[in-house]
């Protein structure tokens, strides 16, 4: 039977990526806390196709992750690249996958504890070299400081993201990476709060008011100063609550940045 794939291509162009998205896959992550941590990602693979060939091979890209079944972590992302290029006859070879993470977070003054769900992703690449992207997206409020000082008595507030994802040159914990940025808007965002702890917050959003452009300036800081952190890029996108539009702002600090677009930067 002929190899219709790799059949001439009546338009012969090479092809940047090519192959499947949205995969749902199992796969475990280290938990900083608890050792290891099962969660459900979408995966998306993709190699390049050069000009003489019509098309790439779906199935081998489904038979490459099946030989890592319940064993994906971010340690074995690049042998799954190393064996995406070889199987597909490849120069390039790009995996993203992004997936709920969850951390149990004490309340400020109750203490009460709650799960949050955080949304994380990972962008990698092998070309010429392997890259890897780790992102996250924290949630935090924003309070206005324009608002607070035209009416003493509150101010406008509102939940906001920070979406960061990183490059960096040794391991570096998601819990740890929340951490850097969580405080970083005018107060926090729980699962779990009493009445003390609404209290508190209220208070301290608006002993903390804050734009966006504070906020990523803040974010961005954090980072610089990272010891591990290599390059980063930052947005943090505020919902607002009394205009009919939302607030944003974005930094990026990378030198080539690998094409993964969640973060938010340039859309």
């Amino acid at each position: 039977m002929d190899d219709i794939r790799r059949q001439p291509s009546a338009c012969s162009t090479a092809i940047d990526k090519v192959g499947v998205k949205n995969l749902s896959y199992p796969i475990v992550l280290l938990d900083k806390a608890h050792r290891k941590q099962h969660t459900v990602a979408r995966i998306s693979m993709y190699v390049d196709l050069p000009r003489e060939h019509r098309g790439t091979y779906m199935g081998r890209f489904v038979e490459v992750l099946s030989r890592y079944h319940r064993e994906i972590d971010l340690h074995r992302v690049g042998a799954i690249l190393r064996d995406m290029r070889k199987e597909l006859e490849a120069d390039s070879a790009h995996l993203e996958m992004e997936f709920p993470y969850f951390v149990e977070k004490a309340a400020p003054v109750s203490k009460a504890r709650g799960l949050m769900d955080y949304r994380c992703w990972v962008v990698a690449e092998l070309r010429d070299r392997f890259r890897l992207r780790l992102g996250v997206a924290v949630p935090v409020a924003t309070l206005c400081p324009c608002s607070k000082e035209m009416v003493e008595t509150g101010a406008h507030n509102q939940r906001a993201e920070i979406r960061v994802a990183v490059e960096f040159r040794e391991f570096l914990w998601l819990e740890d990476l929340i951490d850097l940025v969580e405080d970083c808007g005018s107060s926090e965002v729980y699962s779990r709060l009493e009445r003390e702890d609404e209290k508190h917050l209220t208070a301290r959003a608006l002993e903390n008011p804050a734009f966006v452009e504070d906020v990523v300036r803040k974010v961005a800081k954090r980072l610089d100063e990272h010891p591990l952190v290599t390059g980063y890029e930052v947005a943090v996108e505020s919902f607002e609550s009394i205009h009919h539009h939302d607030a944003y702002a974005y930094i990026c600090r990378l030198p080539d940045a690998v094409e993964g677009g969640r973060t938010g930067g340039g859309q």
